[in-house]
């Protein structure tokens, strides 16, 4: 429950050189200073004792020579989530526990206290670094080499894809899939409302304008009615878009099938951004691979991970190969350094290649352990009516990499910042959905296309959702524990 204090609870009398004794011995760092009648008067730490010396006290003095500083303290029933944020509240390592009559009976040390529990951290396994290790032992550290190699053709083959290039992160590999659609200066680009601002970014690096689709219910991602309207009204205006940029949020497809229609029928080729969704599948296929191009991101927080890192697919080897050529600053084939176009520093490095091919080893176990987290929160909370979770339609396979959830506001009338705060103080960290792109700044002067002309679907999202801790590696007890405190949260 607590530390035991028996060897750390001392009197003023004690001599500067004896409380460093007792510090070193009792092992806590810390030792807790007594008035005669026992009570905590202050906790005494080996810098409170420097300084001391460092002002001219001599060894043999004594404590009593500390000013008098009021102790963090709790009382036995304090929750050890209450505990830790105490801890950061005041920057220390150790909270002592007093009684009723204010004698201290225990001690409250970080290390023993619950960890705060994290949106989505990497979740590092065992093979990862064989594959370091043989960069290491080969010297092979810079970008390029077998791992790099390796690691394309093992993405390659588990999503059933042809050919595959390995670049610094999942934005670079957007902005090379928009290069070779020839995307430029003037050129319209329709693209997810609802996600991430890396997935509108790059269509501005290259001097184009982003135009938005809406979201459906049916999925959170882009809806097929108003990409519809959006391409209609450019084919009627001679100014179709260069390329459709979808996004499978939160590992969960878009209707692809509707999108993929609306690409045949208009001739607009079809980018996946499956950042979020690796692993995910869409009437039996893995998303990534259904239009020319699919992005993958490998960042830290993603459902395996690089530390940063994408991958850009295609079943056309000579864009991919292309790809590769700009990604490597588009040097010519010449026994000098020859440039002819514009190319950009974003292939991986083949240390950062083998921890991929770790994780990879690894993906499937990832999807089922996030869905398993997704599945534990919607069963744990189903007493709430009003907690909407993301939809995962017929023959769909989402790898939940978040665990989203919609607290309608006509049932629960606590909006996500109030959720999210009241999370924080029991140290866990939640966040709020994505904030649609044609609401923010950057994108003010874009066009925008929804079915509704008054309360767009990502909006709504938008003001009511909260996305849950979803680690791969989250506990049950950890899993419970957020369970309990949104249950606290919304009954408050």
């Amino acid at each position: 429950m607590f530390a035991d204090i028996s060897n750390i609870v001392s009197k003023g009398s004690i001599s500067l050189r004896n409380a460093l004794k007792l510090i070193d011995s009792g092992g806590k760092a810390i030792l807790l200073l007594v008035d005669d009648s026992g009570k905590l008067l202050r906790c005494v730490t080996d810098g409170d004792i420097r300084r001391l010396l460092l002002s001219g006290h001599p060894l043999e003095s004594n404590l009593c020579s500390l000013e008098s500083k009021e102790p963090v303290s709790v009382g036995i029933e304090a929750d050890p989530v209450e505990v830790l944020a105490l801890m950061d509240k005041f920057g220390v390592n150790h909270v002592p526990v007093v009684g009723e009559t204010g004698l201290p009976i225990g001690l409250h040390l970080r290390s023993e206290l619950p960890k705060k529990i994290l949106l989505s951290n990497p979740h590092m396994g065992t093979f990862e670094m064989g594959y370091v290790q043989e960069a290491f032992d080969s010297n092979w550290i810079a970008p390029l080499g077998p791992n790099v190699d390796a690691f394309e053709a093992e993405m390659a083959e588990y999503l059933g894809v042809s050919h595959a290039a390995a670049v610094s992160s999942g934005t670079a590999a957007i902005h090379l899939a928009l290069r070779l659609l020839d995307v430029s200066v003037g050129d319209r680009v329709f693209c997810s409302d609802f996600t991430f601002v890396a997935s509108a970014n790059p269509i501005k690096y290259l001097g184009a304008e982003p135009v938005f689709i809406d979201s459906d219910w049916a999925t959170w991602n882009m809806c097929p009615n108003s990409l519809e309207i959006a391409l209609a009204d450019a084919k009627k205006a001679g100014n179709l878009p260069k390329a459709i940029l979808v996004v499978h949020l939160y590992g969960q497809s878009a209707n692809m099938a509707a999108i993929m229609q609306l690409s045949e029928i208009y001739g607009v080729p079809v980018i996946e951004d499956a950042a979020e969704s690796l692993g995910a599948k869409c009437n039996g296929v893995y998303t990534g691979t259904i239009g020319k191009f699919g992005i993958f991101s490998f960042n830290g927080n993603k459902i395996i991970t690089t530390s940063g890192g994408g991958m850009l697919v295609s079943e056309d080897k000579d864009l991919i190969a292309r790809a590769r050529y700009l990604s490597t600053q588009a040097r010519a084939d010449a026994p000098h350094y020859e440039h002819t176009e514009v190319g950009y520093n974003y292939r991986m490095s083949n240390i950062l290649a083998g921890i991929g091919r770790g994780q990879l080893q690894v993906l499937h176990e990832r999807v089922l352990a996030r869905r398993k987290v997704f599945e534990n929160y919607r069963q744990g909370l189903t007493r709430f009516r009003g907690l909407e979770w993301m939809p995962e339609p017929n023959n769909d396979y989402s790898n939940r990499w978040l665990s989203a959830m919609r607290v309608n506001p006509d049932y629960i009338d606590k909006p996500p910042s109030t959720i999210i705060g009241a999370l924080a103080e029991y140290q866990i960290e939640a966040r709020h959905f994505w904030k649609p792109m044609h609401m923010q700044p950057l994108f003010k002067h874009c066009g925008f296309y929804s079915v509704s002309n008054t309360s767009p679907v990502s909006m709504q999202l938008f003001y009511s959702g909260v996305c849950l801790p979803s680690g791969s590696d989250l506990t049950e007890i950890q899993q419970a524990r957020v369970i309990n405190a949104v249950e606290k949260v919304l009954l408050e």
